[in-house]
C-alpha cells in the first residue's frame, strides 16, 4: 500500500495498560488511519476476552506529522507516548505494515488456543534470545499470559518470564 501523501508515514504508539481499543476508536473517530493488530484467542476461562491485542499496549498510526503535529497523537487520553529513537519518531516502513496485518490474518484463521501448563510440565522455548531451551513450568502470571519457567543455567535453576502465545511448546 503506497502512502497517498510523501510525507505520510506509519508511527508506533504506545498506550497506557489496556487503552489501546480506547486510543484506536478515538483515531478513527478523528479519521486518522490507524492499525491496531489483534488476534481472536480461546481463552480457557470461558469469561476471558476472546480479542486480545497481538502487541499489548502498542499500536500503529498513519500520518504526516508535519501537517497535524506530534502533540495531535500524543494528548489523545490513553496515549502515553509516541515511540522516538534520537528524539524523532520512529517510522515503519509501509511493508511491515503489509506484512504484520498478513501474518495477523492468517493467525486469525487458525486460531490461538491459550496453553495451560500445570507446575512442573518440561518445556521448550520457542521463540525469542532463549529459543531451544529446555525449561519446567512453574506458574501463570498475572497480565497478558505471561507465564514464569524454570531454567535450568549452570546447574542452577532461574526464573524466567515466557510469553505463552508465541514462546512455548510442551
Amino acid at each position: 500500500m503506497a502512502n497517498i501523501d510523501a510525507k505520510q508515514s506509519w508511527y508506533v504508539i504506545y498506550c497506557k495498560l489496556r487503552k489501546e481499543r480506547q486510543v484506536y476508536a478515538q483515531l478513527c473517530a478523528q479519521s486518522i488511519e490507524a492499525f491496531y493488530p489483534t488476534i481472536r484467542v480461546k481463552p480457557v476461562n470461558p469469561r476471558s476476552s476472546k480479542i486480545r491485542p497481538y502487541f499489548p499496549r502498542y499500536l500503529f498510526v498513519c500520518a504526516n506529522l508535519e501537517k497535524i503535529g506530534i502533540g495531535a497523537l500524543q494528548w489523545i487520553p490513553g496515549v502515553q507516548r509516541l515511540v522516538q529513537f534520537g528524539g524523532e519518531p520512529a517510522s515503519v516502513p509501509d511493508e511491515v505494515i503489509e506484512a504484520l496485518k498478513q501474518r495477523i490474518t492468517e493467525l486469525n484463521k487458525k486460531g490461538y488456543r491459550l496453553k495451560t501448563f500445570q507446575p512442573g510440565t518440561p518445556v521448550q522455548i520457542n521463540s525469542g534470545a532463549l529459543t531451544g531451551y529446555r525449561a519446567i513450568f512453574d506458574k501463570h502470571l498475572s497480565g497478558d499470559d505471561r507465564v514464569l519457567v524454570l531454567l535450568d543455567v549452570l546447574s542452577r535453576p532461574v526464573n524466567v518470564e515466557v510469553n505463552t502465545l508465541t514462546q512455548l511448546s510442551d
